[in-house]
């Protein structure tokens, strides 16, 4: 329940790995390029200024090299005085005369080689960027004034910039949900440091006032019977909120945990229940089979509500790590009302799942309501070689990216969810999906 993979789930976002289905095949001359034993890219790496080579980790795949690196980047790009930090980074080397995908989770960076799906179909070399203020990329700054999707476009410009000078062929970006919105947000401030850009499941919350996408998605996905069943379900947790409540209480004592960053147990299952049909839907969940009636145990209660909204993640020891990620939704990316119109009358906490109760109040909050509108008029006007995979069961894109510019366009997989992939599109749009990542590389 603690990994970092299992964390990500319930804060919307995907590792893209290689799908187990995908029939691609690397090529031929894989096994011809930098071998373990050549050292000549590790002296290449510590040659690059500002790059610092933490270590070289086994585990990779054969054909492939991988590094864990740390970059000194500014704090502030608009003001050197401000100070530096190391940004970390991985590297899966293929080989300087491949392509070379560009990575991020939009979180802390996954220490393990695995590659995208994207480095698979080309055959390349992957460049993975922690966001900034996430795992050990954090500025030794007290507050968060610097995180912005402005400061981090900039952080992947300069990673370009860098690397370029390494690896000169072709380069795509690549991420899913929270990734998938930084990768648009750097093609929005840096539009030529990539040839192609693949987002996946990538949400595009353009004015945070206004959710009735979501609330319409909610209303209509899946079968009325399940609906009814995910409502009914939210309903017996709170009449049974004092027994499910006491059972969050003695899990955290048990496990040392504790709930000051939201506020207490009570608060915490609240915003795990607004929660539920959303991360259901989310998740690749589809009928009503499993979800416990007015009968069910509290014990199968508690049991589902946890394997579906991940209670472990509201509680301090998970909720610490994220609260740069709510930052992030409460000063610029938005973030959606869970609809409460069947639940009104049992409700305690008003705006429980709003970014703000994630946020210690030490931590001063404003939104800018500029920066998703302007991210979108980019995308509808200018946005060149832009490649969007959404699923239509997954409620994180009810509102998406529409590109309006050369050589782009957004994808839709008919029955996948959050986590989609190549291999769920249509014959034809995975055909043509694979067909217009190829040519952008080259």
């Amino acid at each position: 329940m603690r990994t970092w993979t299992r964390r990500r789930l319930l804060l919307s976002t995907a590792t893209v790995t290689a799908a187990a289905g995908l029939a691609v095949t690397a090529p031929a001359h894989a096994a011809e390029r930098d071998r373990p034993g050549d050292d000549d890219i590790v002296n290449a790496l510590r040659a690059l200024p500002g790059l610092r080579v933490i270590e070289e980790r086994p585990g990779a795949e054969p054909g492939h090299r991988f590094f864990v690196l740390a970059l000194r980047q500014p704090v502030d790009h608009t003001d050197r005085t401000a100070g530096t930090f190391e940004q970390r980074l991985t590297l899966l080397h293929t080989g300087t005369d491949r392509p070379t995908v560009l990575f991020t989770t939009g979180y802390e960076a996954a220490l393990t080689p695995r590659r995208t799906e994207v480095t698979v179909l080309l055959g390349g070399n992957q460049l993975q960027v922690e966001h900034r203020y996430f795992g050990d990329s954090r500025p030794p700054t007290a507050d968060y004034t610097h995180l912005t999707v402005r400061q981090a476009a900039d952080d992947h410009h300069r990673v370009v910039r860098l690397f370029r000078t390494l690896y000169p062929g072709a380069w795509i970006s690549t991420g899913g949900s929270k990734g998938g919105m930084a990768t648009v947000y750097h093609r929005r401030f840096h539009p030529h440091d990539v040839d192609g850009t693949v987002a996946y499941s990538a949400p595009n919350n353009v004015d945070d006032r206004e959710d009735s996408a979501y609330s319409r998605f909610l209303a209509r996905v899946g079968t009325s019977e399940t609906r009814a069943a995910l409502e009914r379900a939210q309903r017996e947790a709170l009449l049974r909120r004092a027994d499910l409540v006491a059972r969050y209480e003695a899990w955290a004592a048990s496990t040392g945990d504790t709930f000051r960053i939201v506020g207490s147990a009570d608060k915490a299952l609240e915003v795990a229940v607004l929660r539920a049909p959303f991360m259901f839907w989310q998740n690749g969940a589809t009928t009503a089979a499993a979800i416990p009636g007015p009968d069910a145990s509290t014990d199968a209660l508690y049991a589902w509500l946890d394997a579906t909204a991940l209670l472990p993640v509201y509680a301090d020891t998970v909720a610490r790590d994220f609260v740069p990620y709510f930052y992030q939704l409460g000063t610029e990316l938005g973030y959606w009302d869970a609809p409460t119109h069947h639940l009104a009358d049992l409700l305690r906490h008003p705006g429980a799942s709003q970014p703000r109760g994630f946020v210690p109040r030490d931590i001063p909050m404003r939104f800018d309501a500029g920066v998703m509108p302007d991210i979108d008029r980019w995308v509808r006007r200018h946005g060149d070689r832009l490649l969007f995979l959404n699923g239509a069961q997954d409620p994180a894109v009810a509102e998406f990216f529409q590109p309006g510019g050369r050589d782009s366009r957004t994808l839709w997989a008919p029955d996948a969810h959050h986590h989609v992939t190549f291999d769920a599109l249509t014959e034809a749009d995975r055909a043509y999906a694979i067909a217009t990542l190829k040519r952008w590389a080259g």
